[in-house]
């Protein structure tokens, strides 16, 4: 496999950005060797700059549900380029986008479109804050929520990654309200209420935490959640920017029947344009500026371009929910591929709906800590293993799987044959 044009380009990236990427994990520091520069995508595939063809499992990390440059969005976006791409005045596609948002998820009462899911977080605790006038919120580690100051605390994906447990840079005073409790321990969060009790405004949490590798909620953990912040009158804040419209058409909150407070959604609102999403019930929601004195705003929030991709997006899914079916149906097969690396004792899988990781770790995998005993030197071993065969995933163990609905039979079991061959080696 040629890389000559992906290392040339990576290096003159390095003069001109930090670490030659924009985006932290991009930079395939915790697998080894020059990230691809990508040249362009179709369907299940990516192309990169030297003309290498791979079998996409990051799809952008999961917005490309539906595959790349699927041809009614592409088609949705050209019209709307042709009109203008942003004016910064209300436009018809942003009313449409909501409506279809808050039928597909109706616990989204009201809502605001933003520019990205940091965005949309960031928002979503300060009307938490603005609603209950308390300043303390309870997050979980190794959840990530953005690179907002105030989250950058025991947070997963890249900040795993990259050995960095909290950002330099941030003053103290930002996150001292910011409270951690452990992911599947219902008591870790019951003494933090009665620590701090009467000043914690909420709780935020992935549904199902996809950013220290896709870890599952053990049963009854949402649903004691939801009881525990009612009974102290703090907001449930479900972080949907990777589980929204990936694991159910009306996300976790309908996959796992529990309605949050607050919802906030991410890139796949857009069918993978800039954009994100915070909303839930209208009394919380109508504390948000023009209406209320909670103040938030964005130039290029509702953009007509990333509205128009994200009505397409979600109108196909709506249309054809037949989808969400074959995703779990192909997710199992891949699975199911590394059943020899769970034998042998070297992998656990966690898996729901089209999103999955294989932790290379014996151990159940059910919280942060159990995720950090992978052994991430025999991740990047298998990382390299499969691009060299063709396929691209994660550029790092803390992160998911993503299958779309453009990945082929085909795809599926050619890459579950590179998974066996592995394991066999």
């Amino acid at each position: 496999m040629r890389l000559e044009k992906s290392e040339r380009l990576y290096e003159k990236a390095c003069e001109l950005m930090p670490g030659g990427v924009n985006s932290p994990v991009r930079a395939f520091r915790s697998v080894g060797g020059s990230p691809l520069f990508i040249d362009r995508a179709k369907g299940s595939r990516i192309y990169d700059t030297d003309g290498n063809e791979f079998i996409d499992y990051v799809g952008s990390w999961g917005p490309a549900i539906l595959g790349h440059a699927r041809q009614e969005v592409v088609e949705a976006v050209t019209k709307a380029c042709e009109k203008g791409l942003t004016f910064g005045a209300p436009t018809e596609q942003e009313v449409v986008l909501a409506e279809l948002i808050r039928e597909l998820m109706p616990g989204m009462g009201m809502l605001r479109l933003v520019s990205s899911g940091t965005e949309a977080v960031m928002s979503a605790i300060r009307v938490a804050r603005g609603y209950t006038k308390r300043d303390k919120i309870i997050k979980f580690r190794g959840c990530y929520h953005g690179h907002s100051d105030g989250l950058l605390v025991k947070a997963g994906s890249a900040v795993i990654s990259n050995t960095i447990p909290d950002s330099a840079g941030v003053p103290r005073s930002y996150t001292d309200n910011t409270l951690v409790a452990d992911y599947n321990d219902i008591g870790s969060v019951q003494s933090l209420f009665e620590q701090y009790k009467g000043q914690i405004a909420a709780v935020i949490v992935e549904p199902v935490a996809a950013n220290m590798g896709v870890v599952l909620p053990k049963p009854g953990f949402l649903e004691s959640l939801r009881i525990l912040t009612k009974e102290q009158e703090a907001l449930l804040i479900f972080d949907e920017v990777i589980t929204g419209f990936r694991i159910a058409l009306g996300g976790a909150s309908a996959f796992f029947n529990i309605q949050p407070d607050l919802t906030v959604l991410g890139k796949i609102v857009g069918g993978g344009m800039p954009i994100g999403a915070y909303g839930g019930r209208k009394d919380i929601m109508q504390l948000v500026a023009p209406l209320g004195d909670v103040y938030q705003a964005g130039t290029l929030s509702g953009n007509p371009v990333a509205t128009a991709a994200g009505i397409t997006t979600l109108s196909i899914l709506k249309n054809n929910p037949e989808i969400y079916q074959e995703l779990e149906r192909k997710a199992v097969l891949l699975k199911e591929a590394f059943q020899p690396g769970i034998t042998a004792g070297l992998i656990t899988v966690n898996q729901v709906g089209s999103l999955q990781s294989a932790f290379f770790t014996s151990a159940e995998v059910y919280d942060f800590n159990s995720a950090l005993a992978s052994d991430t030197k025999k991740y990047a071993e298998f990382f390299h293993h499969m691009l060299e065969n063709g396929i691209y995933i994660a550029p790092a163990q803390f992160e998911a799987i993503f299958l779309s609905d453009a990945h082929t039979e085909e795809d599926i079991r050619y890459t579950a044959g590179v998974v066996r061959e592995y394991f066999s080696m």
